[in-house]
């Protein structure tokens, strides 16, 4: 499958207990970090999408984390593009395709 899955990084990727600066990111989510690595290991490209992105100076800690947790520097963005096929994030609500509706179910 083509495509580049986008995985959040605060409170989805690492542990995010609220806005301590730019070098201050979480320890790894160990669920999702696995998660990350099969992908991976399966030829799947992974890039971490991150509202951190839109300060370039904070894209350097993040990369920098990605390599000591993750065992490399992962693309870092804050932005969509056709290619991205799934987003992983711990504050989106998935709707279903052409409806406006919930795909959980759950009402507004």
């Amino acid at each position: 499958m083509s495509g580049w899955i986008g995985v959040d990084l605060d409170g989805t990727l690492a542990e995010y207990n609220g806005w301590k600066g730019p070098d201050n990111i979480g320890a790894p989510i160990k669920p999702m970090l696995t998660r990350v690595l099969h992908w991976l290991e399966s030829g799947r490209e992974v890039r971490i999408f991150t509202a951190r992105a839109c300060v370039p100076e904070q894209i350097g800690p993040v990369k920098d984390w990605c390599l000591r947790h993750i065992g490399v520097e992962l693309p870092v963005t804050n932005e969509k593009d056709f290619g991205m096929i799934e987003l992983w994030d711990d504050r989106c609500v998935q709707v279903v395709p052409n409806t406006g509706m919930r795909a959980d179910g759950k009402a507004d």
